[in-house]
């Protein structure tokens, strides 16, 4: 073995979302209890083409003793996942598949056993576009406005989203998980800087990478230098809403 330079994860950073997985060719990253692992020394080729992809600053390049980068080895490692008709989820928790199970009607809501009745909800969206890459920055309808940062799987999980969160506020939605992280924190930056705010709330889905978009909001905040009341709902897969200190 020789001192070579590798890859070096922050367990007490790293969150699990993810998110630098797809960025090592190598197959060398992989989600272990929670938490990325290098699976092997071997199959890192100390480049660091994960570096940049982490929203908790959790992934670094280190000079350490270390195996030799095997490039048989991968193929190997690559070929054999290709292979494998079923492999265990080791992406990010937010891709796992998996069966949503709902309260029973009658523990939530009385009883409707009418078919003459229809309840229809009022949309509460006051302004087009939506999506955070779409929004100019100094668009009329942000002025003094109250602004909800929505991670966009959030509207299908919770049931209550118009009335509950939308209402009275103006959005911006995009995806932490796909979309470009730090191009999301230079628009936030932007439009926290263009209009006079009177309140940010971010709402993001439970699994890891979703905490990316809070992350973006968090850095837009700073590098805007505002003060601005800040408010962090979190949303389950289940439809329920905890709100964050």
């Amino acid at each position: 073995m020789a001192i070579r330079k590798i890859i070096q994860i922050d367990e007490d950073k790293c969150n699990g979302c993810g998110l630098c997985i797809p960025n090592c060719a190598e197959g060398a990253l992989q989600i272990v209890n929670g938490k990325v692992k290098l699976i092997h020394d071997k199959y890192c080729d100390g480049l660091g083409d994960c570096l940049g992809h982490c929203p908790q600053d959790a992934l670094h390049l280190v000079e350490r003793e270390a195996e030799d980068f095997d490039e048989k080895a991968v193929e190997e490692l690559l070929s054999k996942s290709k292979k494998d008709k079923v492999t265990p989820h080791r992406g990010c928790p937010g891709s796992r598949v998996m069966n949503v199970k709902t309260e029973p009607k009658a523990d939530r809501f009385q009883a409707v056993d009418t078919l003459d009745v229809a309840i229809k909800i009022k949309s509460q969206l006051t302004h087009w576009p939506v999506q955070l890459e779409l929004v100019p920055p100094q668009a009329s309808f942000l002025q003094e406005a109250d602004l909800l940062v929505t991670a966009d799987c959030v509207p299908f999980a919770y049931p209550d989203y118009h009335l509950d969160l939308l209402k009275g506020k103006k959005v911006v939605v995009g995806c932490p998980k796909l979309d470009d992280l730090e191009g999301y924190v230079e628009k936030l930056t932007s439009i926290i800087k263009n209009n006079d705010l009177n309140s940010i709330t971010v709402a993001f889905m439970e699994v890891p990478c979703c905490s990316g978009i809070v992350w973006a909001v968090e850095k837009a905040l700073a590098r805007a230098g505002k003060e601005i009341p800040f408010q962090k709902i979190l949303i389950t897969i289940d439809g329920k809403k905890e709100i964050l200190e």
